[in-house]
């Protein structure tokens, strides 16, 4: 691992850090780079978010690594790591739509006919197209090539038939970056294409899946007969299982040098709360803080040698794995940490103000819980660990993928009924 910061990137970190001090709420940086809390009134809060997005498209942060012909700045993955780990350092939100700016932006960049990146792009820049994606299926999850959704040409549009499931914001989303099987007499990975998919239409129905909290994050998308135009498959038909695959990578790939902060985060609040109420005394309550803490410089490590590498234009069998292992590392290594913080609280655990010292719980889906659920922040987080090794791809098939990808095993059995 050999990482270097320019002076050019230096001096860029100059620039970022002043526009944050000049857009950002009086007191707001100052708190944050002393480790504290940033209060708001709730109005003001809802006022902030409402208007950031535009702020940050005003100042040219969104997807600021993109061309400069199609509305990026044109920044090196350098100035792009300085970019997310100074918004990092005072917890500043960078991203406007995570499926639009994260992952199929990307893929349009990377796949898509100049058409495509002149109509979408522009939209997905400026906010006035959200994005939902259309992978799973009910029985197609974690085995994703196996997914039934059709889509059949009808002279200049597709018909789409089938379900998805597990579609976050697809109640909000104007278009959904959508799997199909194109193909049904190919081998199940070669006959799926990749279509961009208007979800205000006939044909189009989303319903939402209820969580414990009373939020409908996650939804069903049914599409009979639904309608999409020929030109909106990305990367050309029956392809798409490779260009699905460069979307999973850019959403797994970002913020090398930042996506160990919310667990470092967590850990000092755990070892805030161990030392007040006395667990830090219990060998074992000792012994897992350290554990905790190795994974997450670990974390830290692995994030530099892959951007170390990816800079130096190098291939590494390892770093080829990271991708991958790197998700299934954090998410167990987080879910055990949230034991962790129910044994730090005990009985404690059950109520509704705990760990709401400081802030609260950062990193978890707590902002999106409905007003009176009677859980904490910290609860919250518990909670939302244990989907973690689910979505994105579960731990048993990460250790499949690593196994036969990587480690050159032999294929998992296949069971037949």
């Amino acid at each position: 691992m050999d990482l270097t910061y320019t002076p050019e990137a230096e001096a860029f970190r100059v620039e970022i850090r002043a526009w944050l001090r000049e857009h950002l709420p009086t007191g707001w940086c100052e708190a944050h780079e002393a480790g504290e809390a940033f209060d708001m009134p709730p109005l003001e809060r809802t006022a902030f978010n409402e208007g950031w997005p535009a702020i940050l498209y005003g100042g040219g942060w969104i997807c600021a690594t993109w061309p400069k012909e199609y509305g990026g700045k044109g920044l090196s993955t350098m100035e792009g790591v300085v970019l997310a780990e100074e918004f990092a350092r005072v917890k500043a939100p960078l991203r406007a739509d995570f499926f639009g700016d994260t992952l199929v932006g990307p893929t349009i960049l990377q796949w898509g006919t100049e058409e495509q990146k002149q109509d979408f792009l522009p939209r997905i820049l400026n906010g006035s197209m959200r994005w939902c994606q259309g992978f799973s299926e009910p029985n197609s999850g974690s085995d994703l090539a196996s997914l039934k959704t059709s889509a059949v040409l009808d002279g200049d549009e597709w018909i789409i038939n089938g379900q998805k499931v597990w579609t976050t914001g697809g109640h909000h989303a104007d278009y959904c970056f959508l799997l199909t099987r194109t193909d049904p007499d190919s081998p199940k990975h070669k006959g799926i294409s990749y279509l961009l998919v208007p979800m205000h239409q006939p044909g189009v129905e989303v319903r939402g899946i209820t969580q414990p909290d009373g939020t409908a994050e996650f939804c069903e998308v049914f599409f009979t007969d639904a309608r999409c135009p020929k030109d909106n498959v990305v990367g050309g038909v029956n392809n798409g299982w490779k260009v699905a695959n460069s979307t999973l990578a850019f959403e797994r790939g970002m913020s090398a040098t930042t996506g160990y902060r919310r667990f470092e985060e967590e850990y000092k609040l755990m070892l805030a709360t161990a030392q007040e109420n006395g667990a830090i005394h219990e060998p074992g309550i000792r012994q897992r803080l350290m554990e905790f803490y190795t994974k997450i410089t670990i974390l830290r490590v692995n994030g530099l040698r892959s951007l170390s590498t990816a800079l130096a234009g190098q291939k590494d069998p390892g770093i080829a794995a990271l991708g991958v292992s790197n998700k299934m590392f954090w998410s167990e290594m987080h879910k055990a940490a949230m034991e962790l913080a129910l044994d730090i609280h005990g009985a404690a655990s059950m109520l509704v103000d705990t760990g709401s010292a400081g802030g609260g719980w950062p990193g978890t889906a707590r902002e999106q819980r409905r007003p009176g659920y009677p859980v904490s922040s910290m609860m919250s987080a518990f909670f939302f660990s244990r989907s973690e090794t689910i979505w994105g791809g579960t731990s048993q098939i990460q250790r499949n993928i690593v196994g036969e990808r990587v480690l050159g095993l032999p294929k998992e059995p296949q069971i037949l009924s």
